[in-house]
Parts: C-alpha cells; sequence; structure tokens
C-alpha cells in the first residue's frame, strides 16, 4: 500500500531521531526541508498539514506560484542556483537562501536588500566538494575571498555551509563529503565575525539523510523520500 506523505514524514522523523542518537545530538537541533520541486501545492499543503515548517524550492518562479496557495506558517528555502536577475523576486519570499556561490551574487544580494528595506538576508555558501563541472558552488579554496566579501555585506548573513555530493551508490558515500563540510564550517567559524555565525550546515538528501545527521547537518533537504517521485510537469 501506498504510504500517504505524513506516514513518510513520520518515518523519516522516526530515522533522524534514531541517527542522532547514535551520536548523542538532539533531534531538535535538526531540521527537514522538504523540497517540493515540480510538486503540486496539494503535496506541499499535505507536507505542512503534517507538521512541516520548511519548504525548498528550486525555482524562484515555482516558489512564488505556490506560495500563495498554502496555508500555515511555512519558511521557504531556495535550495537551487540563484541567478542574479532573479534575487529581487527571491528577497520577496524567502527565509534563507541556501546557494550563495559567487562574489557578485553575495553583492547583488546585499544591493537589492538595501533597496527593498530588508535589513537582514540569510544565506549559506554552497561549497562544490567534488569539483564537479556540472554543479554549482565554490572550491574550498575560494571560500577566504566568499568570506572576505560577506564582512563588508551589512544586510547579508552568512549562517553556514551547503554542499551537493556526487549521487551515491549507498548512503555511506556520502560520508566523507559531510565530514568535509562539517570541517570547512568548524574551521571557517573561528575565523570570522560574530555577523557570520556559521551554525548550520544543510546536507544530506532522500538516499543519505541518516548519514548527514550523523556528521552534523542541521538542515536535511528531503524531496522524493516525502513527496515520492517528481512529476514529468506540474499540472
Amino acid at each position: 500500500m501506498t504510504r500517504t506523505i505524513a506516514e513518510r514524514i513520520a518515518s523519516i522523523r522516526e530515522r533522524i531521531a534514531q541517527a542522532a542518537a547514535r551520536v548523542g545530538r538532539p533531534a531538535s537541533d535538526i531540521r527537514i526541508v522538504a523540497v517540493a520541486k515540480l510538486q503540486p501545492a496539494e503535496a506541499v499543503q499535505a507536507a505542512v498539514d503534517a507538521g512541516i515548517e520548511d519548504i525548498g524550492e528550486n525555482y524562484v518562479q515555482e516558489a512564488r506560484a505556490k506560495a500563495g496557495l498554502i496555508r500555515g506558517s511555512v519558511r521557504w528555502h531556495l535550495v537551487g542556483h540563484l541567478q542574479r536577475n532573479k534575487v529581487k523576486a527571491a528577497l520577496e519570499l524567502f527565509t534563507l537562501i541556501h546557494s550563495v556561490d559567487s562574489i557578485e551574487l553575495l553583492h547583488t544580494i546585499e544591493t537589492r536588500a538595501l533597496q527593498s528595506g530588508r535589513n537582514r538576508v540569510d544565506v549559506l555558501f554552497e561549497v562544490n566538494l567534488a569539483g564537479e563541472a556540472s554543479k554549482a558552488g565554490v572550491a574550498p579554496s575560494q571560500l577566504e575571498a566568499l568570506f572576505a566579501a560577506a564582512q563588508h555585506c551589512p544586510h547579508v548573513r552568512v549562517c553556514g555551509l551547503m554542499c551537493i555530493p556526487p549521487p551515491p551508490r549507498h548512503a555511506e558515500d556520502s560520508r566523507p563529503y559531510f565530514q568535509k563540510l562539517r570541517a570547512l564550517r568548524d574551521h571557517w567559524q573561528g575565523r570570522v565575525g560574530a555577523q557570520l555565525s556559521l551554525h548550520e550546515l544543510s546536507m544530506g538528501m532522500s538516499d543519505d539523510f541518516e548519514i548527514a545527521v550523523e556528521e552534523g547537518a542541521t538542515l536535511l533537504r528531503i524531496g522524493r523520500a516525502i513527496f515520492g517521485e517528481r512529476p514529468a510537469k506540474l499540472g
């Protein structure tokens, strides 16, 4: 029998609690970001009704189309690549932008925040740990320049780091990437000012989120395990 979205979420929460217990973490430190790319608003509403408070979207336009249809208190997360010409629209909706990967984008967010009167925009720096040409994100060696630029962006608060490892054949395949992201966060945590408190680690998806929990994730971007396979298109 096909499980409902609420049943899937309950199962995921239990698995998170078990993974957190294995490493002595409180499960309350970990948030599920239900990634709703191409999922209809009814599916998102079912997740919210089941207690999900954080919804992730890959595209600004898609999130805007759904946001007005969802009842309840929701924090919207942009987890996909953000084009600079979409920053203004993104700031009108998203609580957290996971995918800042260039000084130019950082400066655009700062400028748009100032223009819109938004006092603070929370962001994560996306790190391309595997050096995959097909993926966004900065190389670890470029983080220093990004953090230096962020010191001059008073309307932007860098809250942590995000990564998307190569698709794992087995969940354990992702562990080295999660360990590296946590090490990078720990390295930079002691080298940045209070403006850049790096609490968040956005890592772990449907196939490897338990490993991510064991390695310190605070934000799990889970789509398929909640919603099932993505439809070909919205409609």
